[in-house]
């Protein structure tokens, strides 16, 4: 997996002098105090102008259906972009300098010198200027070197986990589409071209399939020289690329699968798009919101005209900020708003939990895993035991106490894709991170209706995972409880999830009979769910030609679930009927093998 660093450092372009009498002014409390020092030293600095008034988007939570969420955010997210900005765009523009104006957090990302940074503070909108500090991504823990080109079998986390049986099942991510922010992406790999949301019909469309946040070579690589020809990808691809291996890998466990034996993806149907936010390894805030806002609502090549139906359901996040690097308590706010508008908007955010564990608990410490808002993802080796890198919560940077990760999943030499066309084994939660948001694809395949229902997905993932405990307590909650600081709720089950996910089910489902079966056809189990029964009811089941096969009598409550066992029923057509004391319900149902 990918053990990430960040380090504290800044873009700058040598503008003019600042005269001494401007290093402090009564704006004080709204200027970050490095970026006095920077334009002293550089003349310019890089920086996020961040705007008092936030966009309030709860309203998305009474709203069903995903697309129908991801509209009503968009649509406030950026009027109230638009209404606050406009005074700072002007000063930009009268400078002819240019911006990144985000909407998916109200702020602005740009490059000032000193005296457009007084006319900026100066604007009663404008909230606090703080720097935009790089932060970069070192290699896997215990990268494994060697690329094995082929082997003929599932790969160990997705057997693990159960995906092989829920692909039996018939759910393998049909529907679904994934997104990842990273390194970027060799989209034609054998393992994801026919993945690819742009890939149809032997055609390619990169329009709001992929997005490059990356328009500068990064100065982090040391004092030699760098400019876009030493970078694989260069700056601002129109095509999808990836530039260290790390993205191509994380993309493979999710979606991977050449059809030639290498079944690395867990959800090997999904289709993926996807967003370079690093150079080599080295980002910042403002390249990790530009991907996630295009995400919230994907552009064609040129950055215009956002589609946010055409958002993905997940987004898998295999990186982080840490304080220590950079990413300070001064803008920890920035991405946590930007993660919760995402969450508001119908997407589900997976976060990779960091790899700090081996400086034992309290080791979840930095953006975007430390958040209530991220679905936050440990990692666990091939004995079901907690990787020793895998960092550990509770999370106490900022004070929560809150306890992470949420569950497990398998992060030990997990074998994906990497550039060339080749494959090789990588470690680290960056490798665990993408089992889950594989396993949401298999959840939304198996259930269509819990698209855009976050919360509900989450819930569904820890309640499924199998408890795991431990003798390491971290905080005041103790290694045995279940969740604790060291699992969470425990290891992802996927056969568990989708079991659990297809008992979930909209109104239209229920009917005016307030009865649900599942699975209908039914091999073993046949199952009721009901809805506003009450008392006693009886079941009675005939056969095609009306016989009497069966009768039960049940004690109902609101929301009961009831079972019939089919072990001994034919293969074939039956007719139910069930009379409460108030209503009846009538259907059909099918037993297969």
């Amino acid at each position: 997996m990918i053990n990430k660093l960040i380090f504290l450092t800044f873009a700058f372009v040598t503008c003019l002098f600042i005269p001494a009498n401007t290093q402090s002014s009564k704006l004080d409390f709204k200027i970050h105090p490095d970026l006095r020092d920077l334009i002293e030293k550089e003349g310019a600095a890089d920086l996020i102008i961040v705007f008092h008034d936030q966009a309030d988007v709860t309203g998305a939570y009474k709203i069903r259906g995903k697309e129908n969420k991801g509209r009503f955010v968009f649509q406030k997210l950026r009027a109230q972009a638009i209404k606050s900005q406009k005074r700072a765009i002007q000063l930009l523009n009268q400078s002819d300098q240019t911006f990144d104006a985000f909407y998916i957090v109200n702020a602005i990302h740009t490059e000032v010198n000193g005296q457009l940074l007084e006319k900026l503070a100066e604007l009663p909108e404008v909230k606090m200027l703080i720097p935009n500090p790089k932060v970069s991504l070192e290699v896997p823990v215990d990268q494994q070197n060697t690329a094995l080109n082929f082997r003929n079998a599932i790969e160990w986390g997705i057997a693990k986990i159960g995906a092989d049986q829920v692909w039996e099942m018939g759910y393998q991510g049909q529907g679904v589409v994934i997104a990842g922010q990273d390194t970027g992406y060799e989209w034609d790999h054998p393992s994801l071209k026919e993945k690819y949301r742009g890939w149809k019909n032997g055609e390619v469309d990169h329009n709001y399939n992929w997005h490059d946040a990356i328009r500068e070579i990064s100065s982090l690589h040391g004092d030699a020289e760098r400019t876009a020809e030493d970078n694989d990808c260069g700056l601002d691809s129109a095509i999808p690329c990836d530039d260290h291996n790390h993205g191509t890998h994380t993309m493979g466990t999710m979606v991977g699968d050449d059809e030639q034996g290498n079944q690395i993806g867990v959800a090997p149907q999904a289709t993926w798009i996807g967003c370079r936010n690093m150079e080599e390894g080295w980002g910042s805030p403002a390249s990790y919101i530009e991907c996630f806002e295009w995400f919230l609502a994907p552009t064609n090549l040129s950055g215009q005209n956002p589609d946010p139906d055409m958002a993905p359901h997940v987004i898998n996040n295999s990186w982080s900020c840490p304080e220590i690097e950079g990413c300070t308590s001064e803008n920890w706010s920035l991405m946590q708003t930007v993660i919760s508008n995402l969450k508001a908007a119908g997407v589900v955010v997976v976060v990779s939990a960091g790899n700090g564990g081996r400086a034992g608990c309290a080791t979840v410490q930095a953006p975007a895993a430390m958040f209530e808002e991220s679905f936050s993802i440990g990692a666990m080796a091939f004995n079901d035991t907690i990787a020793s890198f895998s960092s550990r919560g509770p999370v106490l940077v900022d004070g929560s106490g809150r306890l992470k990760p949420d569950v497990a999943a398998p992060g030990v030499l997990v074998r994906s894709a990497i550039r060339g066309g080749r494959y090789a084994s990588f470690s680290g939660t960056s490798m665990a991170g993408p089992h889950v948001a594989g396993l949401v694809a298999l959840i939304i395949s198996a259930n269509p209706s819990l698209a855009g229902e976050v919360e509900t997905i989450e819930n569904i993932i820890r309640r499924s995972a199998i408890p795991t405990t431990t003798e390491e307590r971290c905080g005041d909650v103790s290694g045995t409880d279940i969740p604790n600081n060291t699992y969470g709720y425990g290891r992802i089950n996927a056969v568990k999830a989708v079991q659990e996910a297809l008992w979930f089910f909209d109104d239209e489902k229920l009917g005016n009979q307030g009865v649900f079966l599942f699975p209908n056809p039914a091999s073993e189990l046949l199952q009721f769910r009901f809805r506003d029964w009450q008392g006693s009811s009886i079941l009675a089941i005939f056969n095609s030609v009306g016989q009497l096969i069966l009768e039960e009598n049940w004690e109902l409550n609101p929301s009961d679930v009831q079972s019939v066992e089919l072990e001994n029923f034919t293969e074939g057509i039956y007719f139910y009927k069930i009379t409460g004391e108030s209503r009846e319900a009538s259907g059909q149902f099918i037993k297969n093998r």
